[in-house]
């Protein structure tokens, strides 16, 4: 495999390269994390924290599929981390020690404005080198978290507010795409002491329907759920957002992690163009493997 010098400085933290795991079932404890930095990811986004910890339901995935194509688009019906907090904050630390030189980035989700500034104290005691401040996960039920803030600009920069009086670490504000138009909330979180922008997370969605049962899927115990929307299907939603932000005066200098449909270093260098310079993947990982950012990196190079 070709190699050559793909590190970045991002939000002030060197990174070995751009690509990171974004926060999701593919880096929910230390064990996988651990196997992602040493297939060669330059970093990951740990799974979000907080002090709620959901009952996830099962089934909770579901594929878009096409053809003879295994799926275009994924459905998914995860909340934040199922593990205690403290589990996490143990993981955290275990993996800032074993590997020093990568990317540690704690995603973490409060309730409130308290709840935001002691996770953010939390997360920087356990060794994170940034903070990325959850705001749009579309399967939170209460209106004081996911993406329900997200879409409430006031809300976002008070909640960055919080995070910063509880941390000295930059942080990243993670936007959601169940909005018209997103350089709102995200100049609201420069406002509010974001360092940078990460965008997108899951498109709220319906991916079938059950004829039989007449239940939207994955049926959970007769019941169905809105929820995220993720992999290459989204990729020109994501485009969009990222070159609109970009476009705006006020983040014209926001660094900007792009997430959305990434498989190919192709898919990456699109986002680079647009003005991220930071990648996180998720589904990509989940359909193929830790292994892609292999050709990642050396088709980048």
């Amino acid at each position: 495999m070709f190699k050559k010098d793909l590190s970045i400085e991002f939000c002030g933290v060197k990174c070995e390269n751009p690509f990171f795991l974004s926060s999701s079932p593919v880096d929910n404890c230390y064990e996988m994390c651990a196997k992602a930095l040493e297939t060669g990811w330059g970093g990951v986004v740990f799974k979000t924290l907080g002090f709620f910890i959901p009952t996830d339901c099962s089934p909770r995935f579901d594929a878009l599929r096409k053809e003879s194509t295994e799926f275009v688009g994924f459905k998914n019906m995860e909340q934040i981390s199922e593990h205690p907090l403290e589990e996490s904050l143990e993981a955290l630390k275990k993996l800032k020690t074993n590997y020093p030189n990568k990317v540690i980035v704690a995603s973490i989700m409060g309730e409130n404005e308290k709840e935001w500034e002691e996770l953010a104290r939390l997360v920087t005691e356990a060794g994170a080198d940034m903070i990325e401040c959850n705001f749009s996960c579309p399967q939170m039920t209460s209106h004081a978290m996911g993406s329900d803030v997200g879409q409430n600009p006031e809300l976002v920069k008070k909640y960055c507010q919080a995070v910063a009086r509880g941390s000295k670490l930059p942080i990243l504000a993670k936007m959601t795409p169940n909005i018209g138009d997103m350089v709102v909330p995200a100049v609201a979180s420069i406002e509010g002491g974001a360092a940078g922008i990460s965008a997108i997370n899951t498109i709220k969605s319906i991916t079938g329907v059950d004829f039989e049962k007449m239940v939207g899927l994955p049926i959970v115990n007769g019941k169905s759920s809105i929820s995220g929307y993720s992999g290459k299907a989204v990729k020109p939603v994501a485009l969009r957002f990222i070159q609109q932000m970009r476009r705006d005066e006020r983040l014209k200098d926001a660094p900007i992690s792009g997430i959305g449909g990434i498989e190919t270093w192709k898919d990456a260098l699109e986002f680079i163009l647009l003005g991220a310079s930071n990648i996180q993947v998720t589904t990509a990982v989940m359909q193929y493997g830790y292994r892609i950012v292999e050709d990642m990196i050396s088709g980048l190079s």
